[in-house]
């Protein structure tokens, strides 16, 4: 059964990762298609070569002199290249391809900063097959125009087109390693176009789809996705399978191990993932399954937490009785631009939860204004301090008390919830606190549900 794997950037951060890398390859012949991210920070102080590529987009753009990072740049690749005895010949094309980067035509500077970030990728992709074949190892760099991955015009935002999984459908391969750039893909117009954040994720997803590949190793730095952030949480409980809505669902609110838009293409092309460790790589790591026959161990998955939500609470009176309330609410949220992620409301009351990058000082007064004037609330309040709480579980379908289990200890600890809501999926409660008590709720959910259950 042929797999395909993907490496972060802190796996492939320097010549030490990368030897990490190509041992895990060569531990396991069905490793067959390979999806890299550009190399990441060696260091806690370092600076990921993405980073030092956005500076050399804005120096292009500047006109400024942008010789100091390319030569930062360059001498990442190059450390690599060294210590795997790469031929100066071959390497060449690296320091040529960045040189030649400002020189390029772009229909303007969001597809230039797209173009200047995917190089990242795409550079330690042709680098890694030239490791690889120094090494004796037969690999093919695929670029993403050639195997056809087409993505949205939006530059710095791209989604995926259908057409990619026919055009992947079509792609053929023998017994070769084949070495995928990840975060890219390439427009209808020819241009470079980035996905928005994860992107190597979505792209070991789109490629495994496309390919029909049904097992998906996502290689990073954990060794395991676990029940409760170990930054909240001492040595939380690993999680060993969890379903594509599980991981969704606590993506979220805050586990960023694996990319939530990057389940999509799973989703739809039923692949097992694997989330595993570079650096521990016996480790079984945590499989993200199909529903399907999945049967959970616990009576919830995991908890997790978010503090970049804001809410707007608005009172009136006989709120429930008046026809198009929520519909002229709705209008004014969208002349503005701004989408709402939960809509929890009563009789006289109504809470708007919005994610926080949408919101702005000056949106927040105009929108303000505009609903005194066409709905005239007895109340309206902006609340920014607000934490979003999920407690995710398929077993919780089964459960009659997962709320009450919930929500006693917090009221134990003093910690007041300012909302409640269960998902309809009945896979998941989520929570409203003060972001001042976001991580003690998080401790206190997780020490009810799991401090008395065995591993």
């Amino acid at each position: 059964m042929t797999k395909i794997i993907k490496f972060g950037g802190s796996s492939l951060a320097n010549s030490a990762q990368y030897q990490k890398v190509i041992d895990i390859i060569e531990a396991d012949a069905s490793r067959q298609v390979i999806v890299v991210s550009a190399p990441g920070k060696r260091f806690d102080d370092d600076i990921k070569v993405t980073d030092l590529l956005i500076k050399y987009a804005n120096q292009t753009i500047q006109n400024q002199d942008s010789s100091e990072v390319l030569a930062a740049i360059i001498a990442r690749y190059q450390e690599i290249a060294t210590a795997f005895s790469v031929p100066d010949d071959q390497f060449q094309i690296i320091p040529t391809t960045l040189t030649e980067l400002p020189d390029q035509k772009y229909p303007n500077n969001e597809y230039l900063m797209a173009a200047f970030k995917a190089h990242g990728e795409k550079l330690n992709a042709e680098l890694m097959a030239m490791v690889l074949n120094q090494l004796g190892i037969n690999s093919r760099f695929v670029d993403p125009g050639e195997a056809g991955i087409t993505v949205s015009d939006n530059p710095n935002s791209a989604t995926v087109l259908p057409e990619t999984y026919q055009n992947l459908g079509h792609f053929g391969y023998g017994d070769e390693k084949l070495i995928f750039p990840g975060f890219f893909g390439i427009t209808k117009a020819g241009n470079i176009a980035t996905f928005a954040r994860g992107g190597s994720d979505i792209t070991g997803s789109i490629v495994a789809r496309g390919l029909n590949i049904p097992m998906y190793e996502n290689f990073t730095d954990v060794s395991a996705i676990y029940a409760a952030n170990p930054k909240i949480v001492k040595n939380p409980m690993p999680i060993k399978k969890m379903t594509y809505r599980e991981m969704r669902e606590l993506s979220y609110a805050g586990f960023s191990v694996f990319n939530d838009e990057a389940i999509i293409p799973a989703i739809e092309g039923q692949i097992t993932i694997n989330v595993r460790n570079t650096n521990e790589p016996e480790a079984p790591g945590t499989l993200i399954v199909p529903e399907g026959a999945f049967q959970s161990e616990h009576e919830i998955t995991g908890v997790a937490s978010s503090g970049h939500f804001s809410a707007l609470y608005l009172h009136r009176y006989l709120l429930n009785k008046e026809v198009g309330f929520t519909f002229k609410l709705l209008q004014i949220l969208y002349k503005y631009d701004i989408s709402y992620e939960h809509m929890p409301s009563g009789i006289d009351d109504l809470t708007i939860i919005f994610e926080d990058s949408q919101l702005t000082d000056e949106k927040m007064r105009a929108v303000g204004k505009e609903i005194h004037e066409s709905l005239h609330p007895d109340r309206l309040d902006w609340i920014r301090d607000y934490s979003i709480i999920m407690v995710v579980g398929e077993g919780m379908v089964n459960q009659t008390n997962a709320l009450s289990k919930s929500i006693d200890p917090l009221a134990t600890d003093g910690i007041k919830v300012n909302m409640i809501n269960q998902g309809a999926s009945q896979i998941s409660i989520m929570l409203g606190t003060r972001k001042a008590d976001a991580n003690r709720a998080v401790l206190d959910i997780y020490n009810q549900f799991f401090n008395s259950q065995e591993d």
